[in-house]
């Protein structure tokens, strides 16, 4: 793969597809942005919403490949389809967030089963710092 093809898009609203479809593709287990599949249209509302200081699609030339965005606390979330992960990817669109937003300090939040972005955080230099825990009273 010629990560050189590797840039970050602005999302706009011809994105909101790629973006559900996208968002369909990710393990729940590892999730902890959401505890079910939102509807379409509760996607289109959250987008809308404006929820990241910089939410970025990842193109490799034409292609969508996945997503990544920046929250006003500095936290980054990333997601790259899955037969685009392990080439040098999430890497390269980490880097160039990074560069594109310089911070003192950034985060990502992770959910402990999600193994792969525990290890990949790491190996970009990433350390912990907190567990957090929920309790949902109501919760069924």
């Amino acid at each position: 793969m010629d990560i050189s093809k590797i840039t970050l898009k602005a999302v706009e609203s011809t994105d909101l597809r790629f973006l559900y479809t996208h968002l369909k593709e990710r393990d729940s287990r590892a999730n902890i942005s959401h505890k079910r599949m939102p509807t379409y249209q509760e996607h289109v509302k959250f987008v809308h919403s404006k929820p990241y200081s910089k939410w970025y699609v990842v193109m490799y030339g034409t292609k969508k490949i996945g997503s990544i965005y920046l929250t006003k606390m500095n936290e980054i979330g990333i997601f790259i389809k899955k037969n685009f992960q392990d080439d040098g990817v999430g890497q390269t669109t980490l880097d160039l967030l990074m560069q594109k937003h310089p911070r003192e300090r950034f985060l990502a939040n992770v959910n402990p089963k999600n193994k792969k972005s525990i290890n990949f955080f790491k190996h970009n230099k990433f350390k912990l710092i907190q567990y957090t825990y929920e309790l949902e009273p109501n919760a069924k």
